[in-house]
């Protein structure tokens, strides 16, 4: 007699069953092996029909069924860290009524991804190719983002004509999204005791003139094929100081800029840069372009028809740009409400992965009046 696998995940239990049991793996960014481990042993016992490529903590499983189109659809095993939230709790909305779960990751965004792993096991036949991918290290600085890892090692396993990115936006499609960069502004100055403050020129006092243009400044709401994406220019961090009897020398600002995605990214480091043109020193530490909607592709027609509603522009930044990048037009879609993303009560409608199951599901099947094929 075979031995009872220790797995913890049960994808014959259902999206909302196995968003409880991805949940409850705790996979704090950078503590993703016992997570994946598990996602690829489902795969290996339960999904003959898909071929499995590993690298590192990500997974890509592709159909290989000769189909016209092939969909790409992603989402990221890692969360924020643990604040006395896991193991997940089942509750009642007290203002709805509605079946929750609550708890670390059921937003952002295990509940997606338990849609994913329980299609990818159901649907051995879609109408389309699909490559299912779970990868490492969302939640941290770009350079580790498992993606973007397995994207430069094997760029061939992500050709696809469509993609679509777990991100929680309530069950509803948010096209692209915005941009992102963020600069260190310096600006500098003389260093003197403080009671002779006159014989020194304090840094601090200097970058004045930019923290009030910075709290002034009008967010710009831009449209992009549709969609009204919002900008943001604002201070995330300032440091500086030597200590209490001594004029600074030097004051560090990081500003961050959201840009929609009709601009390049050279536009957004110049803008930038002459914003804070009367700045010392000046140096980009984090650029990301954003994405186009990607709601013009005809599979995206048909997906927005199947799902329904009114879509929305991401106003984040998401790894749709990572798809958007090799060509392939994108969107997020997944349970959860974006504003719970990170939060201590993270929690997800059960109806919700209900119903981003069954529209993911009868879309990729063709079912309805706008089949994906």
């Amino acid at each position: 007699m075979s031995e009872p696998s220790s797995n913890l995940l049960d994808p014959a239990a259902g999206p909302v069953a196995l968003t409880r049991q991805l949940c409850d793996i705790e996979s704090v960014s950078g503590n993703e092996r016992r997570i994946a481990d598990a996602v690829a042993e489902v795969l290996a016992r339960d999904a003959p029909h898909l071929t499995v490529h590993r690298d590192g903590d990500t997974l890509i499983a592709r159909t290989e069924l000769g189909r016209a189109h092939r969909v790409a659809i992603a989402g990221h095993l890692d969360t924020v860290p643990v604040n006395e939230n896991l193991p997940v709790t089942d509750e009642h909305d007290p203002d709805t009524g509605e079946a929750i779960i609550r708890g670390r990751g059921t937003v952002d965004m295990k509940a997606g991804v338990a849609v994913q792993l329980a299609l990818a096991i159901e649907l051995d036949a879609p109408a389309v190719d699909v490559t299912w991918i779970w990868y490492d290290h969302e939640e941290v600085s770009a350079e580790l983002n498992g993606l973007g890892r397995a994207l430069r090692n094997r760029p061939d396993l992500f050709a696809a004509d469509f993609a679509i990115l777990g991100e929680p936006t309530r069950a509803e499609i948010e096209g692209g999204c915005n941009g992102t960069m963020r600069a260190r502004v310096s600006y500098l100055g003389t260093r003197a005791h403080s009671a002779r403050s006159w014989t020194g020129v304090n840094a601090i006092h200097r970058a004045g003139n930019l923290l009030e243009r910075l709290s002034a400044f009008e967010a710009e709401r831009v449209t992009v094929d549709g969609l009204e994406y919002r900008e943001g220019l604002n201070a995330v961090q300032i440091s500086g100081g030597v200590a209490g009897n001594v004029i600074p020398d030097r004051v560090d600002i990081e500003v961050n800029y959201r840009f929609a995605p009709s601009r390049s990214t050279e536009e957004a480091v110049s803008l930038v840069r002459e914003f804070c043109a009367d700045a010392d020193e000046f140096e980009v530490t984090d650029l990301a372009p954003g994405a186009r909607p990607g709601l013009d592709a005809e599979l995206a027609r048909g997906f927005l028809a199947a799902v329904g509603g009114v879509p929305e522009a991401k106003v984040g930044w998401t790894d749709v740009a990572r798809f958007s990048a090799q060509g392939v037009p994108a969107v997020n879609f997944g349970p959860g409400d974006p504003l719970l993303a990170h939060a201590d009560d993270e929690r997800v409608p059960v109806p919700q992965i209900e119903e981003a199951h069954r529209a993911l599901r009868a879309w990729l099947l063709g079912e309805g009046a706008n089949p994906v094929t």
